[in-house]
């Protein structure tokens, strides 16, 4: 066999927000390394769509689970019913701009519950159930937008990722020594339904932000992510991987 320091064979790896965007692409870049996928995310039509897309191996078979992190039961149930992983890629995530005079308490509390909330709470369960292998990978989706840099209109979600790569280096530092690693992968725009609600001039106009002079596509950060779950990061820990087309240099 090939020596291949980035391939994911005989790893069995979770995904949240698993049906379309990101998470698709992440799961369908993982099982062509070699992975077995389960993925969860609450449109279950799509989960099926995106599951249909992943290669096969044989004698791997990929799950699908429908659940909504946001509920304790469902969240405890999917944590249940899955076998041990060794990647975990938590991905699952909302965006809404709104100027901050106009936030609602109603969608704050929204945001974050499925932005921040949802992911310690799942992160903290599979810990707890002893769910991830030694030697395992957690990766959160984070944002450059927040971490990096801040722009108007976007303070709630920027606080969530903000918040989301402190917890990732936290848990890098707690359970280091059980050879389980944690790192984030922190994007710029990538064409994904997440920016739908952006007109075409304010895509241009945030383009020229970018040095490459393009929005990344969903592959660009799933092959970052494939690297953070593959032996070849196995020194790499509390690490936030910027893929942002060179959009925080200036």
């Amino acid at each position: 066999m090939d020596y291949n320091p980035f391939s994911l064979e005989g790893k069995t790896i979770l995904i949240t927000g698993g049906a379309g965007g990101i998470g698709s692409e992440v799961a369908r870049v993982c099982s062509k390394l070699g992975a077995r996928i389960i993925l969860t995310d609450i449109r279950e039509e799509a989960l099926t769509m995106a599951l249909d897309t992943l290669s096969k191996h044989e004698g791997k078979e990929h799950l699908a689970i429908k659940a909504d992190l946001t509920d304790a039961d469902e969240l405890n149930g999917l944590v249940t019913a899955i076998p041990e992983i060794d990647g975990f890629v938590c991905n699952a995530g909302v965006m809404k701009l709104v100027l901050t005079q106009f936030i609602t308490e109603e969608e704050l509390k929204r945001i974050q519950s499925i932005n921040l909330n949802a992911p310690i709470l799942l992160t903290r369960s599979l810990l707890k159930k002893k769910k991830i292998n030694r030697g395992g990978s957690i990766v959160f989706t984070a944002s450059a937008a927040g971490v990096y840099r801040v722009s108007i209109g976007n303070a709630i979600y920027a606080t969530t990722k903000c918040g989301i790569d402190a917890f990732m280096r936290t848990v890098a530092l707690e359970y280091g020594h059980k050879g389980i690693r944690c790192n984030s992968v922190n994007p710029g725009m990538v064409e994904t339904a997440l920016i739908s609600g952006f007109t075409e001039e304010e895509k241009e106009k945030e383009m020229l932000n970018y040095p490459l002079r393009r929005f990344a596509k969903p592959e660009d950060i799933a092959f970052g992510i494939a690297f953070l779950l593959s032996d070849a990061s196995s020194f790499v820990t509390g690490s936030a991987l910027k893929i942002d087309g060179g959009m925080t240099l200036s």
